[in-house]
This record gives structure tokens, sequence and C-alpha cells, in this order.
């Protein structure tokens, strides 16, 4: 049966090119590597990582698997997802430095800044910075132009403003460079951390789904934001 709409953005726009590398304030986005992998399965050990997205990684070849699962939904259209990294800077030792006049909270760890892992296995070091998080779009449907924010940092990144800032530029990407339309986040009533990083990106709180995610604990109702092309710009991010 023939549609009487037309795609908000054609398909083939843009699985087959390579995925740029985004930047924001201290941080870069990066496609994933397999050599993510034991950073990847660091970060799902967090217990807050493992409740909020309902799932574990046993293991760096299941981390390696995902990585696969993001790379392959990349070229399908399927979805947009880029690893978060800290840019190098001039080496420090393994401390954490203060940032915004806060050091190291209770069990958080030293963020070594110079490429190399951090002490406590949080993340994996190399030429492209320490990954400390993940951010990008699930959910893709370039006919109507809808695409699912999604984000998660590394306990020893947190109250940083990291996730603020990558995920306001997936945000950038997805409405100036992809074409989108109206792009969506979803989480937990209970997830208060993920609201005020929903809100200080300017996506409007629209009203909760009833029980609507299965979580290890139970179904749980999910709080609906929406951020749409047309809205007026939010005043410039600040992440703290």
């Amino acid at each position: 049966m023939p549609l009487l709409t037309v795609p908000v953005v054609v398909p083939g726009t843009w699985g087959g090119r390579p995925q740029p590398t985004l930047h924001a304030d201290g941080i870069a986005l990066r496609a994933w590597s397999v050599a993510d992998a034991p950073a990847v399965r660091a970060a799902y050990d967090d217990p807050a990582i493992r409740r909020w997205h309902a799932r574990s990684m046993a293991d760096d070849a299941e981390a390696a698997a995902w990585i696969e699962t993001r790379r392959a939904g990349w070229t399908a259209e399927r979805l947009a997802e880029w690893a978060i990294v800290m840019t190098p800077m001039t080496p420090t030792t393994p401390t954490t430095p203060t940032i915004a006049g806060r050091g190291p909270g209770p069990g958080e760890v030293g963020l070594e800044r110079d490429g190399r892992a951090d002490p406590a296995g949080q993340g994996v070091g190399g030429a492209a910075g320490l990954v400390v998080g993940r951010a990008g779009l699930n959910r893709v449907d370039l006919h109507e132009g809808i695409g699912t924010l999604a984000y998660w940092v590394v306990p020893a990144a947190r109250r940083r403003g990291v996730a603020v800032l990558a995920a306001g530029e997936v945000l950038r990407w997805a409405f100036d460079d992809l074409g989108l339309h109206r792009v969506e986040v979803a989480h937990s009533t209970l997830n208060l951390a993920s609201c005020r990083v929903a809100e200080r990106l300017g996506c409007r709180a629209e009203g909760v789904r009833r029980s609507e995610a299965l979580h290890a604990d139970g179904h749980h109702d999910m709080h609906v934001h929406a951020r749409l092309a047309t809205d007026p710009a939010p005043p410039p991010l600040d992440p703290h």
C-alpha cells in the first residue's frame, strides 16, 4: 500500500559513510572499536549502569559482540552510537584532578588524562583518550525522522558534565547533520540523574508511560522528554 508521506531523512543518507568524530569541551565522541571491549565490560560492572540499562557484560568477548552491533547498526542506519573519550592532556599523576573545585567522591577513582588506563579499570586508554562513556541514538526511524537518545558515563567521570556535553553534541548532529525532526529521551521515573541531563539538553518533559520498561526489579514507569528540530534553541549548555 503506497505511503502518502515521504521520508524525513532519505534512506542511504549516512550508513555508507564513515562515522564522524564529534567534539565538545574536553571530550570527543568517536566510533566504537573492538579494542574498547575491556572498557565496556568494566562499565557494566557498575551497579547503576546495570540497573538503568538492564543488562550486564559477562566478559570482554560479550562486550566485543556488543560493540559489533553498534557498528552494524550504523551501517544499517538503525542507530548511531559513540564512545565518549577524554581528550589527551598533559600527563598527570594517577589521582583525580579537581574539576570545578571538586575532588574525587566516595567510591570514585582517579582519571588519568594521558591516554593510559585508569587505575580502577573504568576505561582503556589509547591515542584517542580514555573511554568514559557512551552516547548516541537508537530506535532511529528515518521515515518518521525520530530517534531515541541514550547515554551512560562511568563512575569516575560523573558529576563533571560529561553526559550533558556528549549528549548535547549528539543532538546537534541529529538535527543539523542527519536532519531528524524529533529526538526522545525515556528514563525510569526513579532515575533522577538522567532526568536532569534531559532537562539541561532542552528536552521537554511530555509525560509518563506507565509500567513501560522491564528492569531487573520489575516494570518501571518511564518519563518521556523530547526535543524537536523546530524548538527554539536552548541556552548555551552549562554542563555543571
